[in-house]
């Protein structure tokens, strides 16, 4: 499990949403400090793989568990 400071549940939400609401959450964060967002969206996957390449913000770690799928995202 990778340590995070900061935590977006974004279960339930369609596209844009959870890339909206990562946006604002990151956008708080200091630089090198990691967001965990948990989300149910299959298309979160390359959705925040894309995210992450256009933001310059960087792409720690994913995971799935059934329909959920976990991302953690460093802030640049």
């Amino acid at each position: 499990m990778t340590d995070f400071n900061d935590e977006l549940d974004a279960r339930g939400l369609n596209c844009p949403l959870p890339i909206l609401r990562a946006k604002k959450a990151i956008n708080k964060l200091e630089a090198g400090q990691v967001l965990k967002i948990v989300a149910t969206d299959p298309g979160s996957v390359k959705d925040f793989e894309a995210f992450c390449k256009q933001t310059g913000n960087e792409l720690v770690g994913t995971s799935e568990a059934g329909d959920e799928f976990t991302f953690f995202i460093k802030s640049s």
